[in-house]
This record gives structure tokens, C-alpha cells and sequence, in this order.
């Protein structure tokens, strides 16, 4: 064999072994955007705190994880922080997510009298609130079936079911379980 042909037969060698490892590494970086895609799509997801509503528990630039199966696996609880897709009254709106505390829960009822908020007429021990942060009166809404009640921790910043009424359980995208930013901030908010 020639000097031309042994170079031109390594040359072709060293450009199948270049394709195959192309082929080998784009299936493989596939595979892991699908499995990412999937992840996802039913797992978690991340969330970005675009405004002041959630304040002080969650600060504007806050991300969080939020566990999609949540609500598909377990009941809501009063206290869960949740993410949900934008109510019906909020069409004129660009936020598409939104996240709130569940206040009340299906066939409760919740009002706010002296700034005090009150569930089945009874005071709701609000720990999580800025001390002496008050709610503004509204009068008692009794929640449907299927629906939750949700507020902001900034009460005075948030918009929520008190402007867009009681949110269909449809709605709901999943828990916040972990703050991953700040790091400083990293864990259960």
C-alpha cells in the first residue's frame, strides 16, 4: 500500500470514528433533553417571585421548586404554599403562575373584620405574617367544592382571592417545597 493510500484510509477511519461518536453523542444529549423535558412536564418545576405579595416569606427574585404531583398525590392543606395558573378573572393580566398561602379549604368560610381574618368565624393564627401587619376587612366568602383560598403574606401587596375569588382546585400546578435562590435562603420557605 502507498504512502497516499495508507493516509487516505486513516483519514477515512478517523472520519467514520468522528461521525459515530457524533451520532453516539447526539443521541445521548436527546435522550437527556427528554428526560429533562419529562421531568419537567410531571415532577418539578422552578418559579421565579416576580413581586412583593409573598413578602416576608418569599422575596422578589426568590426561586423556587415546586412539586407537581402534590395535589394528584395528597390533599391541599391550610398553609400550603401553592402555585396555580391564572384564574379566569385575572384574563386581563400577563402573569400566566401565580403563588399564594392556602387560607381556606372547600366549605369553609373566611372573612376579615378589624383586620383581624377569621376562618368559620372563628381567628386564624397567621404566624407566618409580618407582626402587626393587618388584613383589610372583606366580607365572609364561604368557599365552593373544589375550590381552595388563597392569600398573599403582604397582605396590603397582594392581589388574590379576596379580588379574584376562591380558585378551582383545576387551576392548581403544584406545592412550593424548596427555595433553591438565594443560597443563602436555600431551604423549606
Amino acid at each position: 500500500m502507498s504512502w497516499a493510500q495508507t493516509v487516505l484510509t486513516r483519514r477515512t477511519r478517523s472520519g467514520a470514528a468522528i461521525r459515530k461518536s457524533l451520532r453516539e453523542w447526539s443521541f445521548v444529549i436527546l435522550i437527556a433533553l427528554g428526560a429533562a423535558f419529562g421531568i419537567r412536564a410531571t415532577l418539578v418545576q422552578t418559579y421565579f417571585i416576580p413581586s412583593e405579595s409573598m413578602v416576608p416569606t418569599l422575596e422578589v427574585g426568590d426561586r423556587l421548586m415546586v412539586y407537581k404531583l402534590a395535589f394528584k398525590l395528597g390533599a391541599v392543606d391550610r398553609g400550603d404554599l401553592v402555585v396555580f395558573n391564572r384564574p379566569p378573572a385575572l384574563a386581563d393580566t400577563a402573569m400566566k403562575d401565580f403563588v399564594k398561602r392556602v387560607i381556606g379549604l372547600p366549605g369553609e368560610r373566611v372573612s376579615a373584620e378589624n383586620g383581624i381574618l377569621f376562618l368559620n368565624g372563628e381567628p386564624l393564627d397567621e404566624p407566618y405574617l409580618t407582626p402587626g401587619l393587618l388584613t383589610e376587612d372583606f366580607p365572609e366568602v364561604s368557599i365552593p367544592e373544589e375550590h381552595i383560598f388563597v392569600m398573599g403574606d403582604n397582605r396590603p401587596n397582594s392581589r388574590d382571592s379576596r379580588s379574584f375569588g376562591p380558585v378551582h382546585g383545576d387551576l392548581l400546578v403544584g406545592e412550593v417545597f424548596i427555595r433553591i435562590w438565594p443560597f443563602g435562603d436555600f431551604g423549606r420557605p
